[in-house]
């Protein structure tokens, strides 16, 4: 790839919300296209049909190439900042190579200003750059875990390739030199790279560092570090979750090495929007939902918010004085950390907070409505049942939530703050960031509403 090339790639990264265009108010579209994965990583469960929550690995419906087109084109005359094409799955966009690529075929012919971005675990990654450079694809997320292969088997239940299926450190082994090979190839080739990196507690969190070290001398331009996302049905669904001190910690260590990334959503495999706003339900809800679904401000109207340490924009000490208090329900099971998933809390705990003060009320039983990979549940009496017990809150708190119950709670003006905390932290948080009208909406591990743009 020519210098004038490379450094047009580099320039698409100002209008690429995860790569530095956040800020001005770009927006970008996952089009999930590519249901089908050759590995088998143990956090993940990829559930096609799920409303009910937010993570990678989940959409509405697997769409065809010329549906995608079509979906594209409507919500880029809706969002004019809309400039970024993203496929993330909802399986890995290179296990699908027919589907993504003529995807991106097609929008390119539409549209060809449109910033192409693509997700992937690597394995395939070393022999397709030729045709990634070829379809104008500029950015690319590589999913980098480990850089060894005796903690790769732990992490990996089978890798499938050349239509054989490993396991154990052949496995590992096999992925981890895709993976690197993949970067340095299209690194070479001018695009833009950037490496997620899952962080699991006392299962690679000591060996972060290198595995940035790694990914920089392959040719990385920035590595994500991200917090577990605790999935039910899932190898890992048990393992503990770093805390968000935990998780800047390393991220600050990290940052000596290669620039970090502090503003990740980890986003479904069909988001749409902002980073701070996402309108996804508008194209992938239910028709009755979808017809009912509130008028949202454009991209251009939800700047990114946010300084060099990715703090409030305001010190939050508490409430004003005098002031009545803020209810919130926090989905806890053992009433210390903010610990469940909306959708998978049987109760919820009621905290009052009133000058600087969060006292316990009551617990409030609920109906799950989203019981994991074999019930999704998610129909919408059964959101509206639990958003009702709570509808007398002022927000509330938990460790994830999906876009349908989320959508439901803002219909009755119940704001959303998504953390893993002590419940007495997050509820003076929260009820401070209330006092003081500031968005609640924050996820986990310093990714915030408030976000901060890689530059």
């Amino acid at each position: 790839m020519s210098a004038g090339a490379r450094a047009e790639n580099a320039l698409k990264s100002l209008r690429h919300p995860c790569f530095g265009g956040c800020g001005a108010g770009y927006a970008r579209i996952h089009l999930p296209v590519a249901p089908q994965c050759n590995i088998k990583c143990g956090y993940c469960v990829r559930k096609f049909s799920c409303a009910n929550e937010s993570r990678p690995g989940v959409c509405a419906q697997v769409l065809e190439p010329e549906a995608a087109l079509s979906r594209y084109l409507d919500v880029k005359r809706e969002l004019p900042k809309l400039s970024t094409v993203g496929i993330a799955g909802p399986g890995d966009a290179l296990a699908n190579s027919a589907q993504t690529f003529e995807t991106l075929r097609l929008i390119r012919t539409a549209d060809p200003d449109a910033v192409f971005c693509l997700s992937t675990n690597g394995l395939l990654l070393p022999d397709s750059v030729e045709e990634l450079v070829a379809l104008g694809v500029s950015h690319l997320t590589v999913t980098v875990n480990t850089l060894d292969a005796k903690t790769g088997r732990r992490i990996y239940q089978f890798v499938e390739c050349g239509g054989r299926r490993f396991r154990g450190e052949e496995a590992a082994a096999l992925l981890l030199h895709n993976q690197l090979e993949g970067i340095r190839r299209a690194a070479s080739a001018g695009l833009v790279v950037k490496a997620n990196i899952v962080m699991l507690k006392g299962l690679n969190d000591d060996e972060i560092p290198a595995v940035v070290a790694g990914v920089k001398a392959a040719g990385a331009a920035v590595s994500n570090i991200m917090q577990l996302i605790p999935v039910k049905g899932s190898l890992f669904e048990n393992v503990p979750l770093v805390s968000k001190a935990e998780l800047d910690a390393m991220r600050k260590r990290c940052e000596a090495i290669l620039p970090q990334m502090y503003h990740c959503r980890q986003c479904r495999a069909d988001a749409i929007g902002t980073l701070e706003r996402d309108i996804s339900r508008r194209w992938t809800a239910p028709a009755e939902e979808a017809l009912s679904a509130p008028t949202t401000s454009s991209a251009s109207e939800q700047p990114c918010r946010g300084s060099a340490d990715h703090k409030l924009e305001a010190s939050v000490t508490g409430s004003t004085p005098g002031a009545a208090p803020k209810r919130f329900a926090v989905a806890t099971s053992n009433g210390t950390l903010v610990d469940e998933h909306f959708g998978h809390a049987r109760a919820f705990s009621i905290y009052e907070y009133a000058e600087g003060v969060a006292r316990l009320v009551e617990r409030r039983d609920v109906a799950a409505f989203c019981g994991g990979a074999e019930d999704c549940g998610g129909r919408h009496d059964r959101i509206a049942g639990v958003v009702k017990t709570i509808e007398d809150c002022e927000a509330v708190i938990v460790l994830r939530i999906g876009e349908a119950p989320r959508y439901e709670l803002s219909r009755r003006g119940i704001k959303v703050f998504v953390t893993y905390d002590y419940v007495e932290n997050a509820v003076r948080e929260a009820g401070g960031e209330a006092a003081l009208n500031l968005p609640l909406d924050k996820r986990s591990g310093g990714t915030t509403d408030n976000v901060t743009c890689v530059q």
